[in-house]
């Protein structure tokens, strides 16, 4: 995929319809393109958008993007953020912009939707198997010079089937090492001597070339800091390891990647990666934190590593699920039209934030979000608590990656409610 064409898909898609496939936006703007309904710029509230609705925050994405850049920077780190988070080429872009190295994807499917809007640089967090995608990765390889693709190995039979697959490529695919965060964790070879076996493996074919080592600490079982660093050290110690015995040496080889960093831990990354001694090549130190671009209030909120280290900063959450209740059947009972098809809920259950009438906007205290249906929030209200049938009531949300994937066309919205863009997605 050429930049230039990845370019012209992305500016793309301002030119597609509104119409029946994007729940929350105006009946009446069916037929405009995004382009020209986010011209009107039409305000949240009174501007014919049905709810349920989900709005993210103009001001809190552009100052968790430019938080995240200043953090990397700060302590050395490349960053490829991970895009299974939104798939939102838009927002892949954006972070791009705001000084990200790549974006880390997790299937085929996610890569393929990266590269058809230009992204150049792309860390797989996964094994790849699959023959089928495995040949579209060779291609698109051959066909871009320009492309840097990298994924996991952790497994000699893993080897053995992309070799097979890839035979008579041009270029070899860059491969790390993954080392697994212990017994009972994701995916990962489990021991030091395991991830040798593997990395033999890859120096026994011409169509993989190993350039480093990674893994994911959020699997370390039992996290607490000590556990989480101990791994983290175990990683750096691989690498290390891997490089006094030349098994970095190989042609073509210019710099040496060392990856880890969910959203959870990237202080103890940064602290860790910072110990790192020099080695043979230069050394790309990639964090891979995904869930900061909208952050959220529940989840993250509470395991931010921002909650740790408040002189670096704070994440701001950007997501508000907008919902109007349409029954009130008691003095403690309420519901309103958004349920598990809108709402996050595999962590935490929606929080009521504030709720809107026709008088204005106040907290929503006393007012709590019971459980979920497939289309109804249960709330549950205190004595006294004045909700009305038509009221909207404006809800926080929990773990980004299952709040985005229930939406294809997200309203960009301003403080005062304008809505100045919408952020398409790819799920």
């Amino acid at each position: 995929m050429a930049a230039d064409s990845g370019a012209e898909r992305l500016a793309s898609l301002a030119d597609e319809r509104v119409d029946h496939r994007f729940k929350g936006l105006p009946p009446d703007a069916e037929g405009l393109t995004v382009g020209e309904l986010a011209a009107q710029r039409r305000n949240l509230f009174s501007g014919g958008f049905t709810t349920p609705v989900l709005a993210l925050s103009a001001e809190r994405l552009e100052h968790n993007l430019r938080l995240m850049r200043t953090y990397a920077e700060r302590h050395g780190l490349a960053f490829a953020p991970h895009g299974k988070t939104s798939m939102a080429p838009r927002l892949f872009h954006r972070q791009i912009e705001h000084g990200a190295w790549g974006i880390t994807l997790a299937v085929p499917h996610q890569v393929r939707v990266a590269r058809a809007f230009g992204v150049r640089r792309i860390f797989l967090a996964n094994e790849l198997v699959d023959p089928a995608a495995l040949a579209w990765v060779s291609a698109q390889l051959t066909a871009d010079p320009g492309f840097r693709f990298i994924c996991y190995v952790d497994s000699v039979r893993g080897v053995e089937l992309m070799d097979a697959a890839l035979r008579g490529g041009s270029r070899p695919v860059d491969v790390v090492v993954e080392l697994g965060a212990g017994e009972g964790a994701r995916t990962g070879a489990r021991t030091e001597a395991e991830c040798a076996a593997v990395a033999d493996a890859v120096a026994g074919t011409d169509t993989l070339r190993l350039v480093g080592v990674a893994g994911y600490e959020g699997e370390v079982p039992d996290a607490d800091p000590q556990r989480v660093r101990a791994w983290l050290r175990r990683l750096t110690a691989l690498a290390v390891d891997f490089d006094k015995a030349g098994r970095f040496g190989l042609a073509g080889v210019d710099e040496i990647v060392v990856s880890a960093g969910g959203s959870a831990w990237f202080d103890a990354v940064a602290d860790v990666f910072a110990e790192l001694p020099g080695l043979s090549l230069p050394v790309l130190k990639l964090l891979r934190s995904g869930a900061y671009v909208s952050h959220d209030d529940g989840h993250y909120r509470e395991v931010t590593p921002f909650v740790r280290i408040p002189e670096e900063g704070a994440l701001h959450p950007a997501f508000r699920l907008w919902a109007q209740v349409v029954s009130r059947p008691s003095a403690g009972q309420a519901f309103a039209n958004a349920g598990k098809r809108d709402a996050a809920y595999d962590l935490d259950l929606p929080e009521a934030q504030v709720v809107r009438t026709a008088e204005g906007e106040r907290p929503a205290d006393g007012v709590t979000v019971a459980s979920l249906s497939d289309q109804h929030t249960w709330i549950r209200t205190d004595e006294g608590v004045g909700l009305r049938v038509g009221d909207w009531v404006g809800m926080g949300l929990s773990h980004p990656c299952t709040a985005f994937d229930k939406w294809q066309l997200i309203p960009l919205v301003e403080r005062d409610g304008t809505v100045v863009d919408y952020i398409r997605t790819y799920f």
